[in-house]
């Protein structure tokens, strides 16, 4: 009997004698995991060689561990992570939790796809700044992909923060921790002419702005960054949904309506009358 074969340049295992269901041997791009890897690589390292195919250098390595760390709790404010709240509140199952922050935190305003869109224009403009001053310009057309796309127009430049007033602390901070470990390329750039972006885009960086920079430095395609992504920024959505599942539905922080002029209820209305 002919054994089907899985074509693929990131593993390779072999059966087991007694079990084919069961490898004996798992090899990632050459790699031995349990025999080598293992006790050898840190989990950065190993995600940078199952994405990028290759041992990342030592700087390398530390660039990923810091920007996994940045993204991994975006904390409570984030859609994603309220998004997992909510529904470890409401009891749903655990895998239910995870989806509702993978779909909650993938879109184009502060989600996966912005900071996609920014490794896009990381391509295109490198580190000129007339490049992005030309990118950042308000426009109404579209590319042929975009209109194609299942993903909406962009309402602020990408890696850009929509509401924000000034660039705030803890994105300076992942900024200037990354580029100590990456002294060249589209960070340190990104550092030297932050504040001239900003002005250009009209608002503060944020930090899909920094993750773009960092996975285009680090050599991802922004398909693969925007997986990475969504990856790293789960393990807060988790911890944030077990807390809350436990502490139970009576201390959720649920946000009230701020409506400075609002009248309150009349006089002998009644919901749904008009």
């Amino acid at each position: 009997m002919t054994m089907p074969t899985l074509h693929s340049t990131i593993w390779e295992e072999s059966a087991s004698s007694d079990d084919p269901f069961t490898a004996e041997d798992c090899y990632c791009r050459g790699y031995d995991v349990y025999g080598e890897l293992l006790e050898k690589a840190s989990y950065p390292e190993y995600l940078y060689l199952l994405f990028r195919g290759e041992k990342p250098k030592p700087a390398t390595g530390r660039a990923l561990e810091i920007l996994a760390i940045a993204l991994a709790n975006p904390g409570p404010r984030d859609p994603s992570v309220h998004a997992a709240m909510a529904a470890g509140v409401g009891g749903s199952p655990v895998a239910a939790v995870l989806m509702a922050a993978l779909a909650s935190g993938a879109g184009v305003s502060g989600g996966a796809r912005e900071i996609h869109r920014c490794m896009e224009t990381w391509q295109s403009c490198g580190c000129s700044l007339d490049a992005w001053r030309q990118s950042l310009l308000p426009s109404d057309q579209e590319t042929l992909g975009r209109r194609r796309s299942v993903w909406p127009a962009n309402e602020h430049p990408s890696g850009f923060a929509p509401h924000a007033l000034r660039c705030a602390q803890p994105i300076q901070q992942t900024l200037n921790a990354l580029c100590r470990v990456l002294p060249s390329g589209c960070l340190t750039w990104l550092q030297n002419q932050r504040e001239a972006l900003e002005r250009l885009a009209g608002h503060p960086l944020a930090m899909t702005g920094v993750a773009g920079a960092a996975l285009t430095d680090l050599g991802f395609a922004p398909a693969d960054g925007e997986m990475l992504a969504l990856l790293l920024r789960l393990p807060g959505a988790a911890a944030h949904a077990l807390e809350q599942g436990r502490n139970g539905i009576r201390k959720f922080p649920f946000f009230a309506i701020d409506i400075p002029n609002d009248p309150g209820p009349q006089t002998g209305e009644r919901c749904g009358e008009h």
